[in-house]
C-alpha cells in the first residue's frame, strides 16, 4: 500500500502543542494569583501603617498639644506618656514657640522641614497586634503655624444680654491653625510606612 502523504507523528505534535498552550494558560493563572496575593499583602501592610499614623496624629493633636499649652515640660511629657516610650526631641521652648507664633517668627533652631523623620518634635512607639507584632515608630512635627481669628483666652468678644436676643452669627473661634506632618513606620522595616499631612485648627 502506498501513502500519498506521510502523516506519521502529527498526533504527537498536536498533543505537544495543546500541552504547551495549557501550560501557558496555567502559568498565566498562577502569575495572576501570585500578583494578587502580593498586592493584597502590600495593601494590608499599608493599611496597618496608615492606622498607626492616624493613632499617632490623635496622640499628637488631642493629647500632647493641650498639655503643652498647660505648661508641661519635655520631661513631664515623656513621663506622662512613658507607656509609648515618647521621646520629645524638640525643646519645650521650641514647641511652645511653634504652637503660639507664626512660622516666620520661629527661631532657626526650630525645624521647618516637611520630613517628619528629620528633627521631629517628638517620636513614640505604638505596639502592633497580629501575626507581625513588630511595633511602629511614629514621628510627628509641626511644620507651619498660622494665627487664627481669636486668642487662647476662650472668651467670645460678642455676646447678648439676659433679656436680649440677637441675630448675629458668631463664627467659631480658632486661635491657631497648624500643619502637622506624621509618619508611622515599622521599627524593623522602614519600607512599611504611611505619611499624613494634617491641617489642624486648635
Amino acid at each position: 500500500m502506498n501513502y500519498i502523504k506521510n502523516q506519521q507523528g502529527i498526533a504527537l505534535v498536536t498533543s505537544l502543542m495543546f500541552t504547551l498552550i495549557s501550560l501557558a494558560i496555567i502559568m498565566m493563572l498562577l502569575y495572576c494569583m501570585t500578583q494578587g496575593i502580593q498586592a493584597s499583602a502590600s495593601n494590608r501592610r499599608y493599611k496597618t501603617a496608615l492606622e498607626a499614623s492616624y493613632g499617632g496624629a490623635e496622640v499628637m493633636l488631642k493629647e500632647v498639644i493641650p498639655q503643652i499649652f498647660q505648661g508641661y515640660s519635655s520631661s513631664k511629657l515623656a513621663t506622662a506618656f512613658n507607656g509609648i516610650n515618647m521621646n520629645v526631641e524638640a525643646s519645650t521652648s521650641c514647641l511652645k514657640t511653634k504652637l503660639t507664633t507664626p512660622t516666620a517668627s520661629w527661631p532657626a533652631s526650630c525645624s521647618k522641614s516637611l520630613d517628619p523623620t528629620s528633627a521631629p518634635d517628638l517620636d513614640f512607639t505604638l505596639q502592633a497586634k497580629g501575626p507581625s507584632s513588630t511595633p511602629f515608630t511614629v514621628y510627628s512635627k509641626v511644620v507651619d503655624t498660622v494665627t487664627g481669628n481669636t486668642d487662647t483666652s476662650g472668651l467670645q468678644l460678642e455676646g447678648a444680654g439676659v433679656a436680649e436676643a440677637t441675630a448675629t452669627i458668631t463664627p467659631q473661634h480658632f486661635p491657631y491653625y497648624y500643619r502637622v506632618e506624621v509618619q508611622a513606620q515599622r521599627s524593623t522595616k522602614a519600607k512599611e510606612q504611611a505619611n499624613l499631612d494634617i491641617q489642624y485648627a486648635y
